[in-house]
């Protein structure tokens, strides 16, 4: 009798360790912070999410970023503010695809690491658990960025709401060494539609007003302390930043200028005139020219 009830209490345990390994856990530390300035939050499939350090860091600078000037002193002077301790805001980088917004994050990263800056890449769709990520955060002494990168919802997805409670203060604000960094190619992080224009409404004075759906969309980019907006680039600031990127590949000027003709076609042909497309002419032309 003690046999058998020996053997049903050993798969019970059995049975409640293969339950509480699929349960979602809390979030763990990672075992070592020093292990990457940069992290990627993920969940698995079982609902537990971890931490994963970036292992190669792609390289940028912030003097390799051209034509983006006054982009750039806005995201360096509220990343600097942020890493030394000053007020700080929430950072939506908006514009056309390609123009640097992505890249200028990151060049803030390598510029601040060695101040303590670190940066943790979160998907849109796990926003809802950045309250788990700023608890394991907060006792650091580090400054963590949290970044989304291309963010965009459609109706009614839950990571919306989540980020618009975050932004306004719930979480974020009241964690000092936490922000928010994001970029889109939209301007309110919805889509828009032309007969929402149909809700806007008239005063006897003239002035406008938005209907309540336009509203909605405004108001979650507006929870962004800092808006900065990128361009798309026209042919001397396109020219400008192949010539940069060859010139870092180390094409001499003679051949840097006879690339010009090829670079304005290679752009044709992509249907942009990005930073994007730039560099890649630029790998092209130099794996070419050292070929």
């Amino acid at each position: 009798m003690n046999e058998k009830f020996e053997r049903l209490i050993e798969r019970a345990e059995a049975l409640m360790a293969r339950i509480e390994s699929v349960l979602p856990q809390p979030l763990a530390a990672p075992a070592d912070w020093n292990a990457s300035i940069a992290w990627r939050y993920r969940r698995r499939s079982s609902g537990h999410g971890t931490l994963e350090p970036v292992r190669h860091v792609a390289a940028m600078s912030l003097e390799a970023l051209k034509e983006i000037d006054v982009q750039k002193e806005k995201i360096e002077r509220n990343t600097r503010q942020f890493v030394e301790g000053k007020p700080a805001n929430n950072v939506l980088l908006t514009g056309a695809r390609g123009t640097g917004k992505s890249s200028l994050v990151r060049a803030c990263l390598h510029a601040f690491a060695a101040q303590g800056l670190r940066l943790i890449e979160v998907d849109k769709a796990d926003l809802v658990d950045l309250p788990d990520i700023v608890e394991v955060v907060a006792g650091r002494p580090e400054k963590f960025i949290v970044f989304s990168d291309d963010l965009s919802f459609d109706e009614g997805e839950p990571g919306y709401k989540a980020l618009k409670s975050i932004l306004d203060g719930s979480v974020a604000a009241s964690t000092a060494n936490v922000l928010i960094y994001a970029t889109s190619n939209r301007r309110h992080l919805l889509p828009e539609y032309m007969k929402e224009n149909l809700s806007y409404t008239h005063t006897e004075d003239g002035e406008v007003h938005p209907g309540e759906v336009v509203e909605e969309k405004i108001s979650l980019s507006e929870r962004f302390g800092l808006w900065v907006s990128f361009y798309p680039f026209n042919q001397a600031e396109y020219l400008a930043i192949v010539a940069q990127w060859l010139s870092s590949f180390g094409v001499d000027a003679a051949a840097i200028e006879a690339a010009k003709p090829e670079a304005l076609v290679w752009a044709l042909e992509r249907g942009s005139r990005s930073g994007r497309v730039a560099y890649q002419f630029a790998r092209d032309y130099a794996g070419r020219a050292t070929a």
